[in-house]
């Protein structure tokens, strides 16, 4: 989830994707890493999913989104599953915590925070849908607002390639929770309940609160 604005009325969906999703997905994990571990750790994760080039700079527009598949395999490899999906759920969240500080108008936030849960629901999930293809790439998202709210991503970038016992999209959900957190209710929590890297045909998050 990156640079392009949050825009909670008129929010087109860009019908084009060339395989680029923004930077918040390669420097929120450098962060998140970072405040746990160390910058050696970063280093070194960046090293390993070459992306070294990002040490002296992190990057300021959109990304290639296989550099961010890269990413997400090397922190799995590099700490384990447990460790690495903590990490990428902290990203997440703090990709979060940039969009409500930069991107989406504090005007539409306050809107959002007093009406019913439902209605901020189907409000932000629009605005989710219209500004998807800044962070799943190639992929396809879709959602269902519908009590408990679902949320679709087809082709995960996040575990492309990847097989595992659990689920692995954690940035997403971690983005995902902080906004609706924000902006929905405060008791919202998001849940993985099917993803890719487990045999599912797609990853689905679904928020109870």
């Amino acid at each position: 989830m990156g640079k392009q604005p949050v825009a909670l009325q008129g929010a087109e969906l860009k019908t084009e994707n060339h395989g680029r999703v923004g930077p918040n997905a390669i420097i929120r994990v450098a962060e998140a890493l970072e405040a746990r571990q160390g910058s050696d750790a970063v280093s070194e994760l960046f090293q390993r999913a070459g992306l070294e080039r990002y040490l002296d700079a992190m990057p300021t527009a959109m990304v290639e989104e296989g550099e961010v598949t890269r990413l997400q395999s090397a922190l799995r490899d590099y700490l384990g599953i447990p460790v690495a999906r903590a990490i990428a759920r902290d990203a997440g969240m703090r990709t979060g915590d940039y969009l409500l500080a930069v991107r989406i108008p504090r005007p539409a936030q306050a809107i959002l925070s007093v009406l019913p849960p439902r209605l901020a629901t189907r409000t932000l999930l629009k605005a989710i849908g219209g500004n998807a293809w800044t962070f799943v790439g190639t992929g396809v998202f879709s959602a269902d607002p519908a009590y408990p709210p679902r949320l679709t991503v087809s082709d995960s970038l996040l575990c492309r390639g990847a097989t595992a016992s659990e689920p692995l999209c954690d940035f997403y959900a971690g983005t995902f929770e902080r906004l609706f957190t924000r902006l929905v209710h405060k008791d919202a929590k998001v849940t993985e309940i099917a993803c890719r890297a487990n045999g599912a045909a797609d990853c689905v998050f679904e928020i109870r609160w």
